[in-house]
C-alpha cells in the first residue's frame, strides 16, 4: 500500500496534531520516554521541532549532496505553550516546503535507491512514519497509546522494508527469507542474500507456505524461512523496535529476526 502524496501530507498533520496533544496533557516536560529511554519527553518535542524544520529546508534545497540544516530556526522553548507553538510552525514549514516541491522533485535523503527514491514524495512517506512512531512515543508516555491509523501503518511496513531495510549490502548470513502478514490482509515478503535486501509486497494472504524448515534452499523460492504475523500497527512497532517481536505471533527461524534486527548494513 502506498499513499499518494495529498494523504500523506494530511496524515503527516493529523499526527502532528496528535502528538503536541500528548505534549499538551504530560505532567511535566522531564518524564521518560519509556520506548526512547535515553529521552524525556522535552528531548523529543525538541527532536521532532528540530528534525522538521531541518527536512523543510532540506526539501526546499531540491537535489543536493547533503542534508541542509535550519540555520538561525529558534531554539525549542521551554515553556509548555510556546512549545506547542513552535512544534506546529515546525510541522507547517515541512509542510509547506513539500507542497511547493510536489512528490516528484528530487531531494537529498539517507537511503539507498534501490526501491525508494531520492525525491520530496519519498521524505514525505517517510516523515509520516517518523512522525506516526514518535506520537505513539508521546502517547505511551502519557499513559495513552492509540494504534496509528490503519492507512498510515498499512503503508509504514511496506515504506521500513523498502526504504530501512532494502540495500544493495551484502546480508552477512545465510540467505533467507522473511514474510511479514498484516491482519488487514497485505502482506510482504523481505528476500536477504549477498546481493543484499529487497522487499516486495505478496499478491494476498494464503497465496505461499509461511516457512520451511529447509534452510538451504533457494531464498526465490515460494516459501519463506520465518515469518511473522500481527496488525499493521504491531508490525509497524516491532520493526522500529517499539514493541518486542515475541510479542506477535513468529513461524519459523526465530533466529532471523534477531540477526535482522543486529544487521547495520555497510555504508
Amino acid at each position: 500500500m502506498t499513499l499518494d502524496f495529498p494523504d500523506l501530507l494530511r496524515l503527516i498533520e493529523e499526527r502532528s496534531t496528535a502528538f503536541r496533544a500528548a505534549v499538551a496533557s504530560a505532567p511535566s516536560l522531564d518524564v521518560q520516554v519509556p520506548t526512547c529511554p535515553e529521552w524525556t519527553l522535552f528531548d523529543l518535542a525538541r527532536h521532532i521541532g528540530e528534525g522538521r524544520r531541518d527536512w523543510a529546508v532540506t526539501v526546499a534545497a531540491g537535489p543536493a549532496p547533503a542534508k541542509s540544516a535550519a540555520e538561525g530556526a529558534p531554539a525549542a522553548p521551554r515553556e509548555r505553550e510556546a512549545l506547542l507553538a513552535w512544534l506546529a510552525e515546525s510541522t507547517g514549514q515541512l509542510l509547506d516546503a513539500l507542497r511547493e516541491a510536489g512528490p516528484d522533485r528530487g531531494c537529498w535523503s539517507w537511503w539507498e535507491t534501490l526501491q525508494s527514491p531520492h525525491t520530496s514524495g519519498a521524505v514525505a512517506r517517510h516523515q509520516l512514519q517518523q512522525m506516526a512512531v514518535h506520537t505513539y512515543d508521546a502517547q505511551i508516555t502519557v499513559g495513552a497509546a492509540q494504534p496509528l491509523p490503519e492507512e498510515a501503518a498499512l503503508d509504514g511496513v511496506d515504506e521500513f522494508l523498502s526504504t530501512c531495510v532494502a540495500t544493495a549490502s551484502a546480508w552477512p548470513h545465510r540467505p533467507a527469507v522473511i514474510d511479514f502478514h498484516a491482519s488487514e490482509g497485505h502482506s510482504w515478503r523481505l528476500s536477504l542474500s549477498a546481493g543484499g535486501a529487497r522487499s516486495a509486497r505478496l499478491p494476498r494472504p494464503g497465496t505461499v507456505p509461511a516457512t520451511t524448515a529447509d534452510r538451504s534452499q533457494d531464498p526465490d523460492a515460494p516459501a519463506a524461512f520465518a515469518s511473522v504475523r500481527g496488525t499493521a500497527n504491531e508490525l509497524v512497532l516491532i520493526l522500529h523496535d517499539r514493541i518486542p517481536i515475541d510479542s506477535l505471533e513468529l513461524d519459523g527461524d526465530r533466529r532471523l529476526f534477531e540477526q535482522l534486527r543486529a544487521w547495520e548494513p555497510d555504508e
